[in-house]
């Protein structure tokens, strides 16, 4: 089968810094302290596994960390005063996330800080957006869609500030800017929607447009990825989003010639591989 490969598939810029970051925490302390991340420090299961095999805690609550662990934050941030939390534990903090992230958390408390409301277009329970809006300095609003922001009792007279979660897609984002453009007279708007995330969504948009199926290979808890899979089925063609290649079987590409493959920012280089052997070895009608 002829495989169209996304060349922006696999690890994005944030995602494998945090990565070194992790790998020289356990290098430098080889079997001597307890290394922990709050969450999983990137959405992706394969990692996770390795991680803790190489006997990385992953702890979902604060009060498990103790003064004698060293916690790393995890790609997507953490909120304030979690951190705040874990710098008056004693615990060792090492903080892997995201520098657009962080930059994001930065310009959202700088432009709250005169007492403007917040409008962050993110999914609520993502860990990201749980950081980002700890960075408000007033209220803050998150919302999924263009829809449900039409939905909302804004009022005019106040100041607000419009942000995103940075691997949401940047069109969404720009409908979203002008419609409340014409609403609010007083909104700032920020610009932090990842680039990579722009140009990764974008050639996956036009490598489905001249496939006949996609696939998109990353972890299921990853947004980026699960919008990725979103953007190829929009185009009106058969998607795929898998954890590993393994999940799928020829009879899936039944009649079929070409396939499009990406992956989402989290996923490392030898699953995206190992889904194009495969893909490439189905024969097809035209073999």
């Amino acid at each position: 089968m002829l495989v169209k490969r996304a060349k922006t598939a696999g690890f994005c810029m944030g995602v494998s810094l945090a990565l070194r970051t992790l790998d020289k925490a356990i290098e430098s302390n080889p079997g001597k302290t307890r290394i922990c991340t709050l969450g999983p420090i990137i959405h992706n299961p394969q990692v996770l596994t390795d991680y803790e095999a190489q006997g990385v805690v992953c702890l979902q609550k604060l009060d498990s960390v103790t003064a004698c662990d060293i916690v790393v934050i995890r790609a997507h941030g953490v909120p304030r005063q979690d951190e705040e939390f874990l710098r008056q534990s004693g615990a060792t903090l090492v903080d892997a996330t995201c520098p657009r992230v962080k930059k994001a958390q930065l310009a959202i408390a700088r432009a709250t800080a005169d007492g403007s409301s917040l409008l962050l277009f993110g999914e609520a329970d993502h860990p990201e957006v749980r950081g980002l809006i700890s960075y408000a300095c007033c209220k803050s609003h998150v919302f999924t869609d263009l829809a449900t922001l039409e939905g909302m009792e804004l009022d005019s007279g106040q100041s607000w500030v419009l942000a995103s979660q940075t691997t949401q897609n940047a069109g969404l984002f720009e409908e979203i800017r002008a419609y409340l453009e014409k609403k609010l007279p007083r909104l700032k708007v920020l610009a932090t929607i990842c680039d990579a995330t722009d140009e990764r969504q974008a050639e996956a948009l036009a490598i489905a447009k001249d496939v006949e199926a996609m696939v998109v290979v990353g972890g299921r808890q990853s947004g980026n990825t699960r919008r990725l899979a979103s953007l190829a089925a929009g185009c009106g063609i058969t998607t795929y989003h898998v954890e590993e290649i393994q999940e799928l079987t020829e009879q899936d590409f039944a009649g079929k010639t070409t396939v499009g493959l990406t992956a989402g920012a989290s996923t490392p280089k030898p699953l995206i591989d190992a889904a194009e052997v495969w893909l490439k070895d189905i024969k097809t009608s035209s073999n």
